[in-house]
């Protein structure tokens, strides 16, 4: 962290770092991958949930730490250099956007999920009031 003494460079130990957090990286990224994937094909259940609760915790952990990565905090008490996202795999151009590139992919994932959750709940109305799509009977007549 800023202002504490540096315990010198250890390599091997920012490799390790880098490494788990690029893994921890790629899963997340999966995750907001799939949450934007299954709001644009209309999908709004409990697999998107759990893939959003994932993307809300990230989010929820990256702002409880003034916006920035505390696994950058621990690369840098190992010698890595000053400076955001020290901690990934990532080339530093891209990694330094990374926020600015999914702020607005995370507000688009929120419109998607709450347009097809409205109309969800407008199609189970209107087939709780009886004005659904007719169902056939078992027997196929």
């Amino acid at each position: 962290m800023k202002g504490e003494p540096r315990r010198g460079r250890h390599p091997g130990v920012l490799v390790a770092i880098k490494l788990g957090h690029t893994t921890a990286w790629f899963a997340i990224e999966s995750c907001f991958s799939y949450v934007l994937y299954s709001g644009l094909a209309k999908r709004s259940d409990r697999r998107a949930a759990l893939a959003g609760g994932v993307v809300a915790l990230e989010c929820l952990v990256f702002a409880a730490n003034g916006f920035r990565c505390p696994l950058t905090a621990v690369a840098e008490s190992f010698g890595a250099g000053d400076g955001s996202v020290t901690d990934i795999f990532l080339p530093r151009w891209f990694a330094r956007y990374l926020p600015v590139i999914h702020v607005p992919l995370l507000v688009l994932a929120v419109v998607l999920h709450a347009r097809n959750l409205r109309h969800a709940r407008a199609v189970s109305r209107r087939r709780a009031a009886g004005s659904g799509p007719a169902r056939r009977s078992p027997s196929g007549s």
